[in-house]
Order: structure tokens, then C-alpha cells, then sequence
């Protein structure tokens, strides 16, 4: 098995159907699954919503203040039109906007939110970078 790979992202969130609530307004579905946890699937992989006290202990670290902000998650988009448009949905959701979409340095198009426990998605299109119809992403081999 490929050891380069995730399969599940699990962010702690202080209140989880405030959290459902917000990802269900971006347009993500929820699957059936315990009361504690909010899963939704994503192309190959799963992004699961838990509360952080329960997280923490989850983790063995039982009262650890778990932090946010240090790590991006990212989607990305064919064209700036389509970031415009999933950034302005996000804020009408309830994200703060932390950066809008601009143009930047290395010759593409993106903006960062905070969801509502402060976890930054960053919204990007990257025309170096190739998305096929369902989105998934192909970063091509170095000329």
C-alpha cells in the first residue's frame, strides 16, 4: 500500500453542530455515523468533524488544549471566477476572511477563510497544476 496518502482529516471543533451546520451551508453532505462525530465523504478520503475535549482524549492527551491555524487545507479550483465564488459562499456561511482572493507570487490566484473554530481553508487556482472533472488534482513531473 502506498504510504503516501491520507484518508481521513479530523478537525476538533468547540461545537459540532454549530460546525455541521456551517460545512452543511457550503454544500457537504454528512454521512451517517456516531452522535459525537460529523464525517463527510471527500473524493478518496473523509473530512471528520469532533469535538476537541473529546479529541484530546481520543488522543491520549486527556485536557490538552488543542490548537488551530497552524496547519491549511486547501481547494482547489480550474479558474479565479470559481475561487471567487466558493470564497464569497464560505463567508456567507460564517467563515472570517483572513485573506480575499488575489492574485500572488507564484502565479496563481488565492485567498484564505477561518471556519468558525478557526481552522484556514485556503481557496486557490493554480494553472501549473492540473484538476480533472471530479477535482482531483495532478501535480505534473518537473520538466
Amino acid at each position: 500500500m502506498n504510504p503516501q496518502r491520507v484518508t481521513l482529516i479530523t478537525l476538533g471543533v468547540e461545537d459540532l453542530d454549530r460546525s455541521r451546520a456551517f460545512y452543511g451551508a457550503l454544500g457537504w453532505q454528512p454521512v451517517p455515523g456516531p452522535e459525537e462525530v460529523v464525517f463527510f465523504r471527500m473524493e478518496g478520503m473523509a473530512l471528520g468533524l469532533f469535538g476537541r475535549a473529546a479529541l484530546a482524549e481520543d488522543q491520549g492527551r486527556a485536557g490538552a488544549v488543542l490548537g488551530t491555524g497552524a496547519v491549511t487545507l486547501a481547494q482547489n479550483f480550474p479558474t479565479e471566477a470559481e475561487v471567487d465564488a466558493a470564497f464569497a459562499a464560505a463567508l456567507k456561511a460564517g467563515a472570517t476572511a483572513l485573506k480575499r482572493p488575489e492574485k500572488v507570487f507564484w502565479g496563481g490566484y488565492s485567498g484564505y477563510y477561518a471556519d468558525p473554530d478557526d481552522h484556514v481553508w485556503e481557496l486557490a487556482m493554480n494553472p501549473f497544476w492540473h484538476l480533472d472533472a471530479d477535482g482531483r488534482l495532478t501535480i505534473p513531473d518537473p520538466a
